[in-house]
């Protein structure tokens, strides 16, 4: 689907797996009321759905902590606060929870990074594809959906932020999301709305001025 400035717009399902989003390690790991990360869940999977019907690209990333993938800084913090390395690859933890790629949608892997931009051929598969409107899904609203997002708005692209598809693990929810329309200008709503699923329009003092005879 292309918004009113031509930039095709892409789901971005962000960590949707077990050891983040159910069982032990996860609801250890969260301390939270379970029913937010279920919400957040549910909401996530009728987001995949909407954007298949809307004809909305969906991709996929995925997170793996290996510990041979993992920075001598990374390390040194799991070991300060006694973190167990998650998500290992072939691990039921690592495996995504109540959604799956389609065929032919991508899915592309962070090893031991927040960040997507960081997995790789993550950005040069939307280039290719002419996004440049990311629709943002999973968890956490405070680590991994924020620092793709941080990327993405310095990178150009229009970012929307589902507010029904995320949960945040460290820091007050809505604080998250109020940080991130002001720092980034990202839309936060939810996936029923339907401006959720098109880039935002350019207002008049954002077209680019011509003059005359250039």
């Amino acid at each position: 689907m292309t918004g009113p400035t031509g930039e095709r717009t892409a789901l971005v399902v962000v960590d949707v797996q077990n050891d983040f989003c159910t069982g032990p390690t996860a609801l250890a790991r969260f301390g939270g009321d379970p029913t937010v990360l279920d919400a957040a869940v549910a909401g996530t999977v009728r987001a995949v759905a909407a954007a298949r019907a809307r004809e909305v690209e969906v991709v996929f990333v995925r997170f793996t902590g290996d510990p041979e993938h993992q920075g001598a800084a990374w390390r040194s913090r799991d070991h300060a606060l006694g973190k167990r390395p998650k998500c290992l690859e072939g691990s039921w933890g690592a495996e995504f929870h109540r959604v799956a790629p389609a065929p032919g949608e991508r899915v592309f892997t962070k090893r031991a990074r927040f960040d997507a931009f960081l997995g790789e051929g993550f950005e040069e598969h939307l280039r290719a594809r002419g996004v440049g409107h990311l629709v943002l899904a999973g968890v956490y609203a405070d680590v991994c959906v924020d620092t793709t997002a941080r990327t993405a708005f310095q990178k150009g692209f229009h970012v929307t932020v589902l507010t029904d598809c995320t949960a945040a693990l460290h820091l007050p929810y809505d604080d998250v999301l109020r940080f991130m329309r002001v720092v980034y200008g990202a839309r936060t709503t939810t996936a029923s709305d339907p401006a959720a699923w098109t880039a935002p329009a350019l207002g008049p003092e954002e077209v680019p001025c011509i003059r005359p005879g250039a």
